[in-house]
C-alpha cells in the first residue's frame, strides 16, 4: 500500500471515529434547527462562469499531513477577505483539525465574512457530514472519489443537491470516472499523482477530456505558476484550486492577487 493511500486510510478512520461522536453530541434534527440551514447558497457554477470571473478556488490552509505547517499565524477573517477583494471566485477552507490543523472556527469565521461561495473541505465518509456543512452554511462540498463508492458517491450527491448545495467531485485518475452521475456540479482533477506525489497536468488535461461537457473542470494541485494555470485554461479547465501556493506567502490575499493580475 503507498504511502498517500495508507493516509488516506487514516483519515477515513479518524472521520468515522468523529462522526460516531458527532451524532450523539448533536443529532440531525438540531442541525436542521441552525440558522445557515436555511439560507440560500451562492452557486459556486455561476460564480466561476461569469464574464471576466478569475476562476480561481483560493484555499485557507494551516498545514497538510505531507507538507507539514503552511502557515500557523494566518487568521482566517483576514485571509478569506482578502481572497474575495483579490478577485477569487470561490473560497475553500479546510474543516480537518487532526490532519489539517483546522480550528472549529475558521469556516465559522469565513461563512461571517464571505459574499461569494464557500467549499468546505473535508474528508465525506457520511451523510450526517453534509447535514453538518449546510448547518455550518457551505455552499459547496467536497467529495473524493478515491474514499467512496460509485453508488455512495452518488447518494452522496443527491442529497447535497436536495440541501441546496453544489458538488465538487474530486478525481485522480480513469479508474473514478464511474464516481461521476448527474448531481455533480464541478469535477477536481488532482494533477497529483497518488502513487509517487508527481505533479503531471499532461493526465490531468487527457481526463478532462472525458468527462461530459457541461461539467465545470477544476484543476487541482501543482499550480505554482500563471503558465501552468494558462495551459490547463486552454485546455478547457474553468476553475483553479489553489491554497498552498498562497498560504506559505506572510500575506496570502496578496499572493493571490498578484496570482490574479498576472493571469
Amino acid at each position: 500500500m503507498n504511502a498517500k493511500q495508507n493516509i488516506l486510510d487514516k483519515i477515513v478512520q479518524q472521520k468515522l471515529a468523529e462522526v460516531r461522536g458527532q451524532k450523539e453530541l448533536v443529532p440531525v434534527f438540531q442541525l436542521m434547527e441552525e440558522v445557515n440551514f436555511k439560507r440560500t447558497c451562492f452557486s459556486a457554477k455561476k460564480s466561476i462562469t461569469k464574464i471576466g470571473a478569475s476562476g480561481v478556488i483560493a484555499e485557507f490552509k494551516r498545514q497538510s499531513p505531507s507538507k507539514g505547517v503552511i502557515n500557523g499565524k494566518a487568521k482566517p477573517e483576514d485571509v478569506v477577505k482578502a481572497y474575495e477583494e483579490a478577485g477569487a471566485s470561490m473560497v475553500s477552507v479546510l474543516t480537518d483539525e487532526t490532519f489539517f490543523g483546522a480550528q472549529a472556527s475558521d469556516f465559522e469565521m469565513a461563512r461571517k465574512i464571505l459574499n461569494i461561495p464557500l467549499l468546505r473541505k473535508e474528508f465525506i465518509v457520511d451523510s450526517y457530514q453534509i447535514y453538518q456543512s449546510k448547518a455550518m452554511g457551505a455552499d459547496v462540498i467536497l467529495l473524493i472519489a478515491a474514499i467512496l463508492t460509485p453508488q455512495r458517491c452518488k447518494d452522496f450527491a443527491f442529497l447535497a443537491r436536495d440541501l441546496g448545495m453544489e458538488v465538487l467531485l474530486e478525481l485522480h485518475d480513469e479508474s473514478e470516472l464511474a464516481h461521476v452521475n448527474e448531481y455533480v456540479d464541478l469535477v477536481g482533477i488532482n494533477n497529483r499523482n497518488l502513487k509517487d506525489f508527481s505533479v503531471d497536468t499532461d493526465r490531468s488535461i487527457r481526463l478532462a477530456a472525458k468527462l461530459p461537457e457541461d461539467l465545470i473542470r477544476v484543476a487541482e494541485s501543482g499550480l505554482d505558476s500563471e503558465e501552468v494555470v494558462r495551459e490547463m485554461k486552454a485546455n478547457g479547465f474553468q476553475a483553479f484550486l489553489m491554497g498552498e501556493h498562497f498560504m506559505k506567502t506572510d500575506c496570502p490575499g496578496k499572493a493571490c492577487k498578484q496570482f490574479i493580475n498576472a493571469m
